[in-house]
């Protein structure tokens, strides 16, 4: 079943509190991440917390554009690593998709924290509250490309 949802923006980091890079395409490794984030090198502010969902984080377009001007943020400052637009990543939780060639699976929902408030501002982890994204893991690994389509996977 098509989401009609794209793949927006793709961000990765080398360090917990580094700047977010843009990228056009990187490839994901199946229960490891995607390659050349901080948590695909256990170097997350969150990678000795043990748990699944670690691999890789989304959040939506439509969110960080409804932010209030006061909490209002980029992609790149709300550290998430895939920006989609056209679908409500909450509703993925507990379920298979696809991004491009890759197939996720939601394990979670990746609920902002006081980091994020320390490197953005004050007010940011409140605004986000029910809405900062999906934590998923890599089931099948492959490129992720901005533009691919998200498919939802039936089952598996």
């Amino acid at each position: 079943m098509t989401l009609d949802a794209i793949v927006e923006s793709l961000l990765i980091t080398e360090r917990a509190t580094g700047d977010m890079v843009s990228l056009t395409e990187v490839a994901a490794v199946a229960n490891r991440g995607l390659e050349g984030d901080r948590y695909f090198h256990n170097r997350g502010s969150f990678s000795h917390w043990p748990g699944r969902g670690r691999d890789v984080t989304l959040i939506e377009a439509e969110v960080l554009a409804s932010l209030p001007a006061n909490c209002a943020i980029s992609a790149a400052q709300a550290r998430r690593n895939i920006v989609t637009r056209g679908v409500r990543l909450n509703h993925l939780v507990g379920q298979y998709f696809e991004l491009g060639e890759v197939v996720l699976y939601g394990v979670r929902l990746c609920d902002p924290c006081s980091h994020l408030d320390k490197l953005t501002r004050p007010g940011v982890m409140a605004a986000l509250a029910g809405r900062g994204g999906l934590r998923a893991d890599i089931v099948e690994a492959g490129v992720i490309r901005v533009g691919d389509k998200i498919l939802e996977v039936s089952s598996r």
